[in-house]
């Protein structure tokens, strides 16, 4: 208001001595004159607009698109068994699997280092849990004794992440030191993938165990190749920092959350961004794909979680599941009957999102 008050008096001053007229008619030249030069530069502008990148990109779009197609044919032949099925009960299932994550208790407890836990993921046969910490040490525990194997220390900040592939049994970690690197089971440092201009947030692996995609807060998330260690792909798109990453589970396409308070979901094969999922009024966090293939979830700083229908482009619903931010979302990974959210209200909460969505 005072602004627009500053503003009234300046233009009125301007007005009462003859100038503002002079002054509009200057503006409006320069006006011409920047459009005029816009529409030169668009004249010589070759449409779309991209950036050529290198051999091994196109290798992987090829190896990516190839391997969701097979991923794709298999999930949707056992979407029409199930729906063609005379005695499938989809709420049967539902509410076992429901009651299933009711029995959850806390089984075991143990200190995981002298400084918060920023990251956690388990071995694709569960027999392993990682964890990692500001400490910048990631640490390795057999499962379900829960007893210490071995710490991993290499980064020189605060870790932020840690994943273990889905297919061998290689794991990677992030940190605030601008580097991902990738370990073996038994302590070694593989690879350091160097190349971010800021502090790492979080990382995963693509379905294929083949690549690794790292977010960052240099407002780019970056896809890189395990076996050789290159960088594929830097992708722009976010206008703050990027902080969440989710594959989907057929591989073809990535969604990426960040500060800005946008999801974007991206077409791995092609490399065109073919969605941009607005309604978050605050930074996203969180964001994960369903099983099901059609639905994503994202949760963030405004405490709710949203279920997008990636078919219609759309919200479907809006859970308020916690009073405080949410931090991480995921899908139950087999059908995706219930999703799991975790929040800073120190609760982790299950909901039964098809029911919601229906």
């Amino acid at each position: 208001m005072e602004r627009r008050g500053r503003l009234r008096m300046i233009m009125a001053k301007l007005d009462s001595e003859g100038q503002l007229e002079k002054l509009m008619e200057a503006y409006e030249e320069e006006e011409a004159a920047i459009s005029a030069k816009a529409d030169d530069i668009e004249e010589d502008m070759e449409y779309p607009f991209y950036t050529e990148g290198p051999k091994e990109l196109l290798d992987a779009r090829i190896d990516i698109a190839k391997y969701s197609t097979v991923k794709a044919t298999a999930r949707l032949e056992r979407a029409r068994r199930k729906r063609d099925d005379p005695d499938e009960d989809m709420d049967a299932e539902i509410d076992w699997a429901l009651r299933q994550a009711g029995n959850l208790v806390l089984d075991r407890s143990e200190f995981g280092d002298d400084r918060p836990l920023s990251g956690c993921s388990f071995k694709r046969d569960g027999k392993l849990l990682a964890t990692c910490s500001l400490s910048g040490v990631a640490k390795l525990w057999s499962m379900p004794r829960v007893s210490k194997v071995s710490a991993l220390k290499g980064h020189t900040e605060r870790a932020t992440d840690v994943a273990f592939s889905p297919v061998h049994d290689h794991l990677a970690t992030a940190s605030a030191d601008r580097t991902a690197k990738l370990w073996s089971p038994d302590g070694s440092l593989l690879k350091t993938f160097e190349g971010h201009l800021d502090r790492l947030a979080r990382i995963a692996f693509h379905p294929s165990g083949k690549y690794l995609g790292t977010m960052s807060f240099d407002k780019t998330w970056r896809l890189w190749d395990i076996d050789s260690g290159l960088e594929l792909l830097l992708q722009e798109g976010h206008s703050r920092s990027v902080y969440g990453i989710a594959f989907h589970q057929d591989g073809s396409l990535v969604a990426s959350c960040g500060l800005d308070a946008l999801a974007r979901v991206c077409d791995l094969r092609t490399g065109r961004s073919i969605l941009a999922l607005e309604g978050h009024v605050n930074p996203v966090l969180g964001v994960s794909f369903s099983p099901n293939g059609y639905h994503l979830a994202t949760g963030g700083e405004d405490n709710t979680c949203r279920i997008w229908d990636l078919r219609k482009k759309k919200s479907l619903y809006i859970i308020p599941a916690h009073s405080n931010l949410i931090s991480q979302v995921k899908f139950e990974p087999q059908e995706g009957y219930y999703l799991v959210t975790a929040s800073y209200d120190m609760t982790a909460k299950v909901t039964i999102p098809s029911k919601l969505c229906t």
